[in-house]
């Protein structure tokens, strides 16, 4: 299946992580890989999710599902949606009593307004710039009116070769991410609907090669 300019290769991206998922489960099977400055960003997205009516999160592109334990463990009630059945899997495995499906970021499998927050942790990078609109309208879409977004991603221009990372662990795959700039991020999110709150940038520590940004918005 090949990917056109405006989307990503669905196709491709399952393949990868399906490739990987136990490694990855294996690897990064809690937070402690981010940054402080992160987890006071997604310590503030929980509070404000259940500060709602309601304080149910989807965490789409859920992976393995440590982001959706964290935010479980702070009292949100998470729903996880990953494109891997592989990823699903592991998250089944290693968070019993957390629902998780198998789905698109681009065609949720769930219905308008259901939820009091969207987390898009690092699950946005691997789409191309022109079908980031599409992402974002979805998940603007299962958004409660008042309801929060919180994106985590690498901040700049171009791509990167992901690849390269698991053949250290003896896989051999295909797969790209997407560099996006803060402001080219704040636009889409602004063009689903939604209104920038707050914006983190920091600067590449340990073994990032890249800044790392993380923005929160709500439904007007």
């Amino acid at each position: 299946m090949s990917a056109s300019p405006a989307s990503p290769d669905p196709q491709g991206i399952r393949v990868a992580y399906d490739t990987v998922a136990g490694d990855y489960a294996a690897r990064m099977p809690d937070t402690r890989v981010e940054a402080p400055l992160d987890l006071a960003m997604i310590d503030t997205f929980a509070e404000a999710v259940r500060s709602g009516v309601d304080p149910l999160v989807l965490d789409a592109g859920c992976g393995a599902g440590r982001m959706s334990r964290y935010l479980a463990d702070r009292d949100c009630q998470v729903v996880g949606v990953d494109l891997s059945p592989g990823m699903i899997a592991m998250a089944r495995r290693d968070h019993r009593g957390l629902p998780f499906a198998v789905g698109s970021l681009a065609d949720l499998p769930f219905p308008d307004e259901l939820f009091g927050g969207v987390l898009l942790w690092y699950s946005t990078i691997h789409t191309p710039p022109a079908g980031q609109g599409r992402v974002f309208a979805e998940a603007a879409r299962v958004l409660r009116p008042g309801g929060q977004l919180l994106v985590g991603f690498q901040a700049g221009d171009g791509t990167r070769d992901v690849a390269a990372t698991y053949r250290r662990f003896g896989h051999e795959i295909v797969l790209e991410r997407h560099l996006v700039t803060t402001d080219q991020m704040a636009a889409w999110i602004k063009a689903a609907g939604l209104r920038e709150v707050c914006r983190l940038v920091r600067r590449a520590q340990g073994a990032e090669r890249d800044d790392q940004a993380v923005l929160l918005a709500t439904v007007w």
